[in-house]
């Protein structure tokens, strides 16, 4: 390891790795045994069990003797566990990406918290760049010279999202 300084994207490493770990440290016990299942369920092992699992539940009941059937073909009993198991993981999967799109929402309103700074930020650098050329007599390219203007000036956020709104498609994909 070098004695180096850190650098910003190590330090931005670092505190992705601090919000991730003190979201996992800040989360129910619900929400930890849901991924817990639903990581479970999406797995090869999941489904290699469960192969396993019905092969010899039908192998049983197709070749013990009749006294020790406990589920007869059709196999209604295996039936209803299969389909009371799919309700129960499909809950499980549905309560994970819901806390998932949570998780998403608060990254996405932090990520446009930091783009709307970013943005002042530039606004404010630009400005001071078109005084400092001032003062120096330095004349921007005529090309630039209104596009700079426009960069200058503070984003409307809210004009921003009446246009997009106005131009994207609605929820039911109609313009």
């Amino acid at each position: 390891m070098s004695d180096s300084p850190p650098s910003a994207a190590t330090d931005n490493i670092r505190a992705i790795i601090d919000l991730e770990r003190k979201a996992l440290a800040a989360s129910s016990w619900s929400a930890r045994v849901s991924d817990a299942i639903s990581r479970f369920a999406g797995s090869l092992w999941f489904v290699l069990c469960h192969l396993t699992a019905f092969i010899a539940w039908a192998a049983w009941n197709a070749l013990a003797a009749p006294s020790l059937q406990f589920d007869p073909y059709p196999y209604g009993l295996l039936t209803f566990v299969v389909s009371l198991e799919g309700v129960l993981i499909a809950t499980f999967v549905l309560i994970a990406q819901n806390r998932m799109a949570v998780q998403s929402d608060r990254r996405d309103h932090l990520n446009l918290q930091v783009d709307l700074l970013a943005e002042q930020e530039m606004t404010l650098v630009l400005r001071m760049l078109r005084r400092i050329s001032e003062r120096l007599n330095i004349e921007p390219e005529d090309s630039d010279q209104e596009r700079a203007q426009k960069l200058g000036e503070e984003t409307n956020v809210y004009e921003l999202m009446q246009a997009l709104e106005k131009e994207l498609p609605d929820v039911d994909g109609h313009c």
